[in-house]
């Protein structure tokens, strides 16, 4: 088990860093895992990180890649819906570096 420490707190964490205790996350802790991950968040990348929350507050599951280009290119738009924008946010990966930030578990089926 590892942990992380934010504003004095420290929180838990699997070996890849994901958040261990849901309830653990808010915006803090997100701009943190999101700088160990070289990425400075802007409204686009909290439109994902929101939208990831909502998903999986509805479906208890984060979705996969293929899943997430859907939902977001019907609730976003098409031009927000697409691997290429998903990854130009999220260079490693917008269903794992994504759902990292956003304090959920790593997504069925990614590696």
């Amino acid at each position: 088990m590892a942990s992380i420490e934010v504003g004095g707190k420290s929180y838990e964490t699997d070996e890849e860093g994901y958040l261990i205790n849901l309830s653990d996350w808010n915006t803090d802790v997100a701009n943190y895992i999101a700088q160990t991950e070289s990425i400075n968040m802007t409204e686009q990348h909290w439109e994902v990180i929101n939208f990831l929350r909502e998903y999986f507050e509805e479906y208890q599951i984060a979705p996969a890649v293929r899943v997430l280009t859907k939902a977001i290119g019907k609730k976003l738009g098409a031009e927000k819906g697409n691997s290429e924008y998903l990854y130009g946010l999220f260079p490693y990966g917008p269903g794992k570096q994504a759902c990292k930030i956003a304090g959920l578990p790593k997504p069925t089926g990614c590696v």
